[in-house]
């Protein structure tokens, strides 16, 4: 494919249309069909599919009800472009002279793809791009503006926004970064306002790794459709994953400004002769089938190691950076697409908005702890292609540091669950009965406050046997976590020492708030505490970066037989001494035997009693209480409302 600059050409028309190479449309050609209408081409016979529909109902739906800056929250792959140029066609003007269309990307990809798309789907439609050297008029029926040139001096100001229907944000994760916000609020939509255009974000990673919140431009997701579930639909390829321990240790890694790692402290851990060696023996033991592996480094030097380290076992490895000249990675990409040689290895290239179809293998060789970064480097892999049955994705994981995230994470394993050549069916059934994000709530019962449920439990007993709080943590540790109160969780160590996660709510929102300490018991008779001051060990501002980090400290410093809950000697039977410390709990009934419990859940009941149980039981007690008071008044004021009600039928004697 040619470099736009070659593609593209301005012709002196008065409709100012903008022509395109004829390769441009190549990839449209069999999926949009015209039709003439009174003399002109208008759109017809695009075949939508089933989820796209639904997504374009959602936005007019929304819309119909008053909302005007709406997310379509789609996996990569999904024909976000295709809903783009759908959207144009069915949004109404709100007056005569609002009817154009700006199209927002950061990426001279997204730029371009967008173009393509318009250009095939409209015909009669003026197009202009907004970009580098390339200044539109700020007329055309759509505009498909860079966020970058578009602030650029006052490149904006002609852009009139009461002429503006519409306005599309590709990417749009990135819509709270300060070029997006000016440029909204330029046209109107940086607040709710009802005369303004409509806002249509789309991204497959709907969330900001650094804190800020998309509701700041954003009102309401609209529409979700996961990529497992893509998958599972056969829209997207089939997917295997493999999961290899490189043994780089990052756990001094510093992070960036982003919050990731940084890239010149990650480059130096894991670009090293063995981790490159590691990396490339790992895909000729696994992967030598595959025709079209895409490789994600960390920065140039990563890129340079490891392209030697294929080279030197006899492999065409070939790559692209952001340095790369425009023409030679065009046609150096356009190579890759042929199929003319395996290996093609980027760093900050392809995380967004590359369409390579016939990628059939993914190598993560950079680690993250960033789950969009993640997403988008998988999705890669993603799209459907005549000549692949699947993608191979080989995750390169390194020593677990806290915060790291891998292709487990994304089903909720533990981060250092190995698999190998699993595929998604597989990993769901690794998958513990995981709650979805939004399902997740502190499980203390059936009465709900806000985003916390409280259970009435009858006995303190009745409470300790409770292991519903435990169902989320566990599904992302296999250590014996204990929840002993909301946002509070205890790992028990050897000798009494333990580690406690918990929540800070005072911590700002979007600021680090889970906390992770050991308080190590002392010697009897060294201090008149038995235990010596908690030492923290973390700070995270996710309960599941949380988890981990915790987890890595215990593993290399506690017994595994100790903290691991799948050990054998759990379900063994209890000691005499804990049968005899719960039965005081359960007053005059029956009293527990051997058979009853096992050793693992009495363990875990007695952590629950020594950190808090009873004191959470007193609140649920009082808040039983305080519940039985508000339903009495309320059931007094709702018969004497009754009373004043006149309707037809008998009256109460």
């Amino acid at each position: 494919m040619l470099p736009l600059s070659a593609g593209w050409k301005v012709l002196t028309r008065p409709l100012r249309r903008i022509s395109f190479h004829r390769s441009y449309l190549r990839p449209f050609s069999n999926t949009i069909n015209l039709r003439i209408t009174n003399g002109s081409r208008s759109i017809q016979g695009i075949q939508l599919r089933d989820y796209q529909e639904e997504c374009i109902q959602s936005v007019l739906s929304s819309l119909n009800h008053g909302h005007k800056r709406l997310g379509i929250s789609l996996a990569t792959g999904a024909g976000k472009t295709v809903i783009f140029t759908q959207l144009i066609d069915r949004i109404k003007p709100n007056s005569n002279e609002s009817n154009q269309t700006l199209i927002l990307a950061h990426r001279r990809e997204l730029v371009e793809q967008a173009a393509r798309h318009c250009t095939a789907a409209y015909p009669n439609k003026t197009v202009e791009i907004e970009m580098g050297n390339m200044h539109a008029s700020g007329a055309a029926d759509i505009t498909i503006a860079s966020i970058q040139s578009i602030i650029s001096g006052d490149r904006i100001n002609k852009f009139n926004p009461n002429r503006f229907k519409l306005i599309l944000v590709d990417e749009a994760h990135h819509i709270v970064a300060p070029g997006y916000l000016r440029t909204l609020e330029h046209f109107g939509v940086d607040k709710k306002n009802t005369d303004s255009p409509l806002l249509v974000g789309v991204s497959a990673t709907f969330s900001r790794f650094d804190g800020l919140r998309l509701g700041a431009a954003i009102d309401e997701i609209v529409y979700h459709k996961d990529y497992v579930d893509m998958i599972g639909e056969k829209w997207l390829s089939d997917v295997v994953f493999t999961t290899v321990e490189s043994t780089a240790d990052i756990s001094r890694v510093k992070s960036g400004s982003n919050g990731d790692f940084q890239p010149g402290e990650l480059s130096k851990v894991v670009n090293t002769k063995h981790i490159n060696e590691v990396t490339v023996r790992s895909w000729l033991a696994k992967a030598t089938g595959r025709n079209s592996t895409l490789v994600f480094c960390v920065d140039l030097a990563h890129v340079a190691g490891l392209t030697q380290t294929f080279k030197q076992h006899g492999i065409d490895a070939r790559f692209v950076t952001g340095d790369t000249p425009k023409v030679e990675r065009s046609e150096r990409v356009d190579a890759f697409r042929r199929g003319e040689f395996p290996v093609l290895l980027n760093c900050g290239v392809f995380t967004e908005g590359t369409d390579i179809p016939n990628i059939d293998c993914v190598i993560l060789a950079r680690p993250t702890r960033s789950r969009n970064l993640l997403v988008q480097m998988i999705g890669r892999g993603m799209r459907l292609h005549p000549d692949k049955t699947n993608c191979h994705i080989i995750d390169m994981v390194s020593s677990l540091a806290a915060g790291i995230v891998t292709t487990p994470t994304l089903f909720g394993l533990d981060p250092s669950e190995l698999v190998e050549e699993a595929t998604v069916d597989g990993m769901q059934s690794l998958k513990k009965e995981v709650p979805e994000p939004s399902d997740i709530k502190e499980e203390f019962g059936n009465t709900h406050v806000g985003n916390v449920t409280f259970v009435d439990y009858d006995s303190v007993f009745d409470l300790v046997s409770d292991t519903s709080g435990e169902k989320h943590i566990r599904s992302i540790s296999q250590h014996a976590w204990v929840q002993v109160g909301p946002n509070k969780y205890i790992l028990s160590g050897p000798q009494g020492t333990y580690i406690r996660l918990e929540k800070n709510d005072t911590a700002e929102e979007g600021a680090a708030s889970w906390e992770a300490f050991e308080i190590r018991a002392l010697p009897t008779g060294v201090s008149k505490s038995p235990y010596a001051t908690p030492r923290r060990l973390l700070t995270t501002t996710t309960l599941t970066d949380a988890v981990h980090g915790a987890d890595k400290y215990a593993s290399e410093k506690y017994p595994h037989i100790l903290i691991s809950r799948r050990h054998g000697w759990r379900n063994g039977p209890p000691t005499d001494g804990q049968l005899k410390f719960l039965n005081t709990l359960r007053g005059k009934e029956e009293k527990l035997g051997p058979t009853d419990i096992t050793k693992g859940k009495a363990a875990e009941m007695i952590t629950k009693l020594r950190h808090g149980a009873r004191g959470q039981f007193s609140k649920t007690e009082a808040h039983r209480r305080r519940k039985d008071r508000q339903n009495l008044a309320r059931e007094q004021e709702k018969a004497r409302q009754s009373r004043e009600v006149v309707s037809i039928g008998p009256l109460s004697t």
